[in-house]
């Protein structure tokens, strides 16, 4: 329901209402009249781009029963009411008031809005007066006219009242497109609903079943890389064989210089011998790398088996996503509401702002209370008194920006916090996993909720001192793109460069403190230390096995990525075919959606979204049982005292065994 703009009091209520896909005029005492179309009073306004921004016209729009046939304008018919009062009949009816007679000036008329300056002949087309445009010899025309009187005393083309209509098309479409948008939820929410929970299903299956399939995905994708390549450097020596037996062999990169079209290029057979060459190299460094590093990746694998084991023993681990996105929901709520308190905390100022800019008295404060009276209406004609912002003299109203700087750092802080929150309590009950003797037997009982409360009891200081420093580097990265926006065309290029490299740097010193943070919380759950001498020893910790964690990372990082895609693109798929109707055999999907792509990108982005939560919390545990592993291979040497923690698969991998497996 969106009310009419510009309507005095003393109007009867009018607004609109959607009824299929139609914007229809609805008045509740004058229903008995027909007034069903919509009539614009200045059509010439909807120019402004604030119409497709507001999908609204800013012009008085009033309901009638018919549209102007006719050219008028307020200055004719006051003239032509004295010979015949007919006029003023047909023309009174497309006034917001009703008046006897014409007695009001064209400037008191147009400050009250009370009448249109001009009508033009229109026809009803969406239940809106629309003009009658024509086409003679190739112009455009409005009831056989291509020039007119605006009703101002200006001269106005058919060409600048069709752009205005098309103003108003584009605003009719954005609504006919939201409500169609709005339909194909209706429609197919339930069967969003339905891909989500399935998505949610075969993320939990691909997690689970990673301790079967880790391998076989990495050596999967890996010789198919090396497949790639191989073809790559086959394809590129029959082009270099082909180009050598042609008779322009003999060009080369010198000989046609610098060129526009990239194409020109692969006609040499130094660019496919470059080629080659390039791809040879990289296919013997990828080669080389799985030879010296086979027995890193080997642990890596059995790592990534290691974790999926440690989520099916506590599988509550995979529904703390749903908490922290419920804490992270509770802070953004707080944000928005502390940022809206203080935007809003003064009084009211308006502004005069001008139809045309031309206005001695623009941007000067005024009262909206009888502002037509004043002697700035008398001034500028069509200028009114519209709302700028709150604000105030006092001195808390000069520091609302610092208040509103204090509150996005407090944002961060938490936002910071409650993630920190959720390492350290998955990193304790993994590890509450990792070194149970015998698992999972020694496992303790719920290890998930006991993780969680010994981080709130204990580690809460830690954990916001950690939050604290990325927050604090996430504000500066904050004030720096601020700066950048503001002072983009007043930048030379040794600031630019200044500029990048100081971007650059922050965002690598953010990347490496959410890094740091991240293995410190997770020493902090194992040996219950403060943030500092954590983040010390994971420090420590890491730069003494850098190369085992290089290629964990990276056998992480593709396994979940592939998780991800997988998951979104096997729901995407069925959707697709569900949305479109190519599964009428096996299910019946909805029928005679009008953006079949809406649902779709909703299904596919919502199965990521949910994959991204599950893969979070198997990154965490892989990351965690990692920590664990090269602490239990540093502090224990497989004797009674100092027993090894780690599975058979990884001692079998790293060769090492326990007294009581010797025995036996």
């Amino acid at each position: 329901m969106i009310p009419l703009i510009n309507i005095k009091e003393t109007q009867p209520y009018i607004y609109m209402v959607s009824i299929s896909h139609k914007l229809l005029c609805h008045i509740k005492v004058l229903v008995a009249q027909n007034k069903s179309i919509l009539f614009y009073f200045n059509l010439l306004t909807c120019t402004s781009p604030s119409v497709v921004v507001n999908l609204q016209c800013p012009t008085t729009q009033i309901c009638v029963s018919k549209c102007p046939e006719r050219f008028l304008t307020y200055m004719e018919i006051q003239f032509k009411y004295k010979n015949d009062s007919k006029y003023w009949t047909y023309y009174s009816q497309f006034c917001r008031t009703t008046f006897l007679k014409p007695v009001e000036t064209l400037s008191q008329v147009l400050l009250d809005n009370d009448c249109p300056s001009a009508i033009y002949p229109s026809k009803p087309f969406l239940q809106r007066c629309f003009p009658d445009f024509s086409t003679k010899n190739g112009t455009i025309t409005v009831g056989n006219k291509t020039v007119f009187d605006d009703g101002s005393g200006k001269t106005r083309n058919a060409a600048e009242l069709r752009i205005a209509a098309n103003g108003i098309n584009k605003a009719l479409d954005a609504r006919a497109i939201g409500v169609k948008v709005f339909e194909d939820y209706a429609t197919t929410w339930y069967w969003i609903l339905i891909g989500l929970t399935i998505a949610m299903l075969l993320s939990w299956m691909f997690v689970m079943l990673l301790r079967f399939t880790a391998g076989l995905l990495f050596w999967i994708f890996t010789f198919g890389v090396i497949g790639i390549i191989a073809y790559g450097i086959w394809r590129c020596y029959l082009e270099y064989s082909r180009l050598q037996e042609h008779p322009g062999s003999q060009l080369n990169v010198y000989t046609i210089g610098i060129q526009t079209d990239i194409s020109m290029y692969f006609r040499l057979k130094q660019t496919w011998f470059a080629l080659m060459v390039i791809l040879c190299l990289l296919e013997l460094f990828i080669i080389l790398m799985l030879i010296f590093l086979r027995d890193r990746i080997r642990i890596s694998i059995a790592l990534l088996k290691e974790g999926s084991k440690a989520i099916g023993y506590i599988p509550s681990t995979l529904i703390y996503p749903a908490i922290t996105f419920f804490f992270l929901s509770v802070c953004i709520s707080y944000w928005v509401v502390v940022a809206l308190y203080l935007a809003t905390s003064g009084a009211p100022v308006y502004k005069v702002i001008a139809p045309q800019g031309q206005c001695e008295h623009e941007n000067k404060t005024c009262d909206p209370v009888g502002f037509n009276t004043t002697e700035i209406a008398k001034a500028c004609p069509g200028a009114q008194c519209h709302f700028a912002f709150y604000g105030g003299k006092s001195l808390y109203h000069q520091y609302i920006t610092t208040f509103q700087l204090l509150n996005l750092f407090v944002f961060l802080w938490l936002i910071n916090f409650v993630i920190a929150l959720g390492q350290c309590a998955l990193a304790g009950a993994f590890a509450s996993y990792y070194w149970a003797l015998k698992k999972p037997d020694d496992i303790p009982p719920y290890p998930l909720f006991t993780a969680f409360g010994r981080a709130i009891r204990y580690h809460t200081g830690s954990l916001a001192f950690g939050s604290l420093i990325l927050a604090i580097i996430q504000m500066f990265r904050l004030i720096l793109e601020y700066m950048d926006k503001r002072l983009q065309k007043a930048q030379s290029n040794i600031s630019k460069f200044l500029k990048c490299c100081l971007r650059c740097c922050f965002w690598c010193l953010e990347k490496a403190v959410k890094f740091l943070n991240r293995n410190a919380y997770v020493m902090m759950a194992i040996y219950g230390k403060n943030f500092c001498k954590s983040a010390r020893d994971a420090f420590n910790l890491l730069m003494r096995n850098i190369l085992k964690i290089a290629v964990m990372d990276r056998v992480t990082d593709f396994v979940l990525i592939l998780g991800k895609i997988l998951v979104a693109g096997c729901i995407g798929v069925l959707a697709f075919l569900l949305f479109t109707e190519r599964l009428p055999v096996i299910i019946e999907g909805p029928t005679s959606l009008n953006y079949y792509w809406v649902p779709l990108l909703t299904v596919i982005v919502g199965s990521y979204i949910i994959a991204h939560g599950f893969f979070s919390v198997y990154a965490m545990c892989i990351e965690t049982i990692f920590i664990c592993f090269l602490e239990d291979l540093e502090r224990n040497d497989g004797s009674a005292e100092r027993p090894y923690y780690m599975s058979q698969s990884l001692m079998k991998i790293m060769n090492k065994r326990n007294v009581d497996t010797k025995k036996q």
